[in-house]
């Protein structure tokens, strides 16, 4: 059960999230069900957080770069970049694979993206790489295990 928890944990967390979480959860030999399951929940619940306390963020990173004086981080640029070429729907579903889930949204929203469409394009990305991340380490963990003998 403990392991569960940390399935749902790491996924919650920025930089870990669920290409991290899912296949290392499969491979240690938890259920595939209920690590994509949680993974979900965790990665959509601290986004969703995210979201919501959009505003406040947005203030609280402005004035510290202020203070700062800072550049723009080369995940931002990436972000911008993604942003340009694709909107919110191509920042959603390309984000868990190159800047993560919970910049992918921050960066979306800091754009003009509403509330709302953050929500549904996050949400969408998130099921399907939850899918993708876990059907693929599934069925290839599974491969493994029956055709290759040590």
């Amino acid at each position: 059960m403990f392991e569960y928890f940390l399935v749902f944990l790491g996924a919650a967390i920025p930089w870990l999230e669920i290409a991290l979480v899912i296949p290392l959860g499969i491979i240690r030999g938890l259920s595939p069900f209920w690590v994509m399951t949680l993974a979900f929940i965790g990665n959509m619940l601290t986004v969703l957080i995210l979201i919501i306390a959009f505003q406040k963020i947005k203030e609280w990173m402005e004035s510290r770069k202020q203070k700062e004086g800072k550049a723009e981080s080369k995940r931002t640029e990436r972000g911008k970049r993604i942003w340009n070429k694709y909107g919110m729907p191509g920042l959603a579903l390309l984000g868990p694979i190159l800047i993560g889930t919970h910049i992918a949204a921050f960066i979306g929203l800091l754009f003009g993206a509403s509330k709302l469409n953050t929500t549904i394009w996050m949400t969408v990305s998130i099921a399907l790489w939850t899918l993708v991340f876990g059907s693929a380490t599934a069925m290839g963990f599974d491969f493994f295990v029956k055709n290759i003998q040590f």
